[in-house]
């Protein structure tokens, strides 16, 4: 089949409202829920949590701007591979699904999966020993690998059930602090310096250093905003769908979280957030404070459904971002081959399941939360790159949206993304080598297969027909949702 023929067998079937469950879907997951402990050890001060949300919902909305601009210019399957293969050629595509396999969501599903142990723990009343915490994080990623073999379309309803919990989630957290705690606005000038705060490096507490390890924890709970464009192909009217999702979804979820941390610490003072135990979360703590444990056991078995949701989420994606790669004969063809019953592809499946379970062996929850953001971070600062790029060497491309604030408001994105890098470096520079060290592995493999392929030219331009992934979660949401 030529490439543009099967191209033509997307189905554009994607609305508004579907594509901002989507970003929803992928977004609200874990960081929101446990994620201010860690920040609060980070800075200290409520505010400066608030202000590095706030900060982080900026950087998704400035990023989303820029989004816009590229996805409607190519609105095709893979998102970020097209662009970056315009802009600086075929190997920065192939690194871009490269990075998201070895280090990216694969490290990210590795802490999900740890967290929804840390969750089950909490529902069972801590009556988990120390090696099942360790053996079962293994078990429920073979599950979720398992699961996502299973053709797509059965799935569409649970996921967009899932995606209802996690707002509720939030939302009921906020409104039941507000409601029935006896909390105190003064929480919000006192401090949480003297928590003795487990598993916070030294180097990533205070200063400059400490708010940006502080913005590292709050990306991880944006992370996510940009997975719309992976499934453009399959967005209705694109011009006018993928900005208003891209945006509008980036400004819910900073208002949501907003919301949910001012409830913690209305709640909760400074020193008992960054008190929490590294195997529970914030926000059962504060509904152990309002209603007692056994509240805070039906929340965490919420959790549970809300990190499952993401991880499974998570591991449909990737296996089609090599899948893809694999089409351009940049990985093995068995990558490349699709179950004619499930339309899965398998092999993608279950590499990546394996990869992520590596992860899951070799870390904390903290360790694979951090690599994976640091990755993800620099190559979303690369993306937004290309509009710079493409600008100056594709000047006349239809761009049916130009981004808002060009050239201002991208490279302020792109700072922000080299500072809070450095930062990273400055803080946990064992988490950042590492994270940049499996990217790099991709380059020897990158030059054995590309070694075949002819040079970079005219398929690489954002005009090119593309050829389509298998059929992916955002066409079952999409049905589901229809």
């Amino acid at each position: 089949m030529s490439r543009t023929a099967a191209a033509a067998g997307l189905t554009r079937g994607l609305g508004l409202v579907a594509a901002m469950a989507i970003i929803l879907a992928n977004v609200i997951g874990t960081g929101v829920f446990v994620k201010a402990r860690v920040m609060t050890c980070n800075v200290g001060e409520p505010w400066l949590v608030m202000a590095a949300y706030v900060l982080g919902g900026v950087l998704a909305l400035f990023g989303s701007l820029a989004y816009a601009e590229l996805s409607t210019m190519m609105p095709h399957a893979g998102g970020a591979m097209n662009y970056l293969r315009a802009a600086y050629g075929r190997r920065w595509g192939f690194l871009y699904g490269w990075m998201e396999f070895v280090a990216g969501t694969s490290a990210a599903g590795a802490a999900i999966a740890i967290l929804f142990v840390v969750f089950l723990n909490d529902v069972l009343g801590g009556a988990l020993s120390p090696l099942a915490q360790r053996v079962l994080p293994l078990v429920v990623l073979a599950v979720v690998t398992g699961l996502n073999l299973l053709p797509v379309r059965r799935s569409g309803h649970v996921v967009t059930a899932l995606t209802a919990v996690k707002v509720s989630l939030v939302l009921g957290i906020g409104v039941a602090a507000f409601v029935w705690g006896d909390g105190s606005w003064g929480h919000f000038g006192a401090s949480g310096a003297a928590a003795s705060c487990a598993d916070v490096p030294a180097s990533a507490r205070f200063g400059l250093a400490g708010f940006g390890a502080a913005m590292i924890g709050a990306l991880w709970s944006y992370q996510g905003w940009d997975q719309l464009v992976l499934v453009a192909g399959e967005v209705r009217r694109p011009s006018w769908t993928l900005p208003r999702a891209l945006v509008g979804a980036a400004a819910l979820v900073t208002v949501l979280y907003l919301f949910v941390n001012a409830a913690y610490f209305y709640v909760l003072a400074p020193e008992a957030v960054a008190g929490v135990s590294p195997d529970s979360s914030v926000a059962r703590e504060v509904m152990v404070r309002l209603f007692g444990a056994g509240v805070a056991s039906l929340l965490a078995a919420g959790l549970m459904l809300s990190s499952f949701g993401t991880l499974y989420t998570g591991t449909l994606v990737v296996p089609r971002v090599t899948y893809a790669l694999a089409q351009d004969g940049l990985l093995p063809a068995a990558f490349a081959r699709v179950d004619p019953a499930t339309r899965i592809p398998r092999a993608g499946v279950l590499a990546f399941g394996a990869w992520t379970i590596v992860h899951t062996a070799s870390g904390t929850f903290e360790v694979r939360s951090d690599l994976s953001v640091v990755v993800l971070l620099a190559f979303l600062g690369l993306t937004v790159s290309t509009v710079f790029r493409l600008r100056q060497t594709m000047p006349d491309a239809e761009r049916p949206v130009r981004a808002w604030g060009y050239p201002v408001v991208p490279a302020l994105y792109l700072l922000a993304v080299v500072l809070l890098i450095g930062n990273t470096f400055v803080a946990t520079p064992g988490r950042a080598l590492a994270g940049f060290g499996l990217v790099a592995l991709g380059l020897p493999v990158y030059a054995y297969y590309a070694r075949r392929r002819p040079p970079d030219g005219p398929a690489d331009r954002p005009d090119a027909p593309r050829l389509p992934a298998a059929k992916t979660p955002a066409a079952a949401h999409a049905e589901a949702l229809a």
